[in-house]
């Protein structure tokens, strides 16, 4: 049957502010805040969804394992099976980026799918596959390569 992947993040992750989804959005939204000397960002909703996040690094060695290792008509999870409030991704993304300033949250604006976290039990049990970049690693190597490809000199990485 093959995969369920969870949210996927990482390096080159689309940061267009119309089509990208909130953490390159919240990322662009602090770089900017910071190079306009701004004190805050706006994020939609009340930054209580709960949503899982999975490095583009686990995701591409999750799609391998399943190709590779897993035959069943079940699906399976490919995720991090954990999760994180925005609201708590916001401020870890304002620290991170420099930002000494503030996420104004607009609950006139729709915040989410409530909770999202993935059952990875399965895939851990059938091909032994678990996330080994965790959420903070993963945002801190997103933050960092968008800080070169934006703001620095581009690696031949980039």
């Amino acid at each position: 049957m093959g995969a369920v992947t969870a949210n996927t993040n990482g390096p080159r992750h689309d940061s267009d502010s119309a089509s990208s989804h909130v953490r390159p959005a919240l990322m662009k939204k602090c770089f900017d805040a910071v190079r306009t000397g701004e004190d805050e960002i706006a994020a939609w909703g009340d930054g209580k969804p709960t949503p899982e996040f999975l490095c583009v690094d686990g995701h591409a060695e999750g799609d391998l394992l399943v190709t590779e290792k897993y035959d069943r008509p079940a699906a399976v999870n490919i995720g991090a099976g954990s999760e994180i409030t925005f609201n708590d991704l916001a401020s870890l993304i304002v620290q991170l980026t420099g930002l000494e300033g503030r996420t104004a949250w607009d609950i006139s604006k729709p915040g989410g799918q409530a909770r999202r976290c993935f059952d990875v039990r399965r895939a851990e049990r059938e091909f032994g596959f678990r996330a080994r970049t965790g959420p903070e690693e993963g945002l801190t190597r997103t933050i960092e390569w968008y800080r070169r490809k934006r703001y620095e000199e581009p690696t031949s990485n980039d």
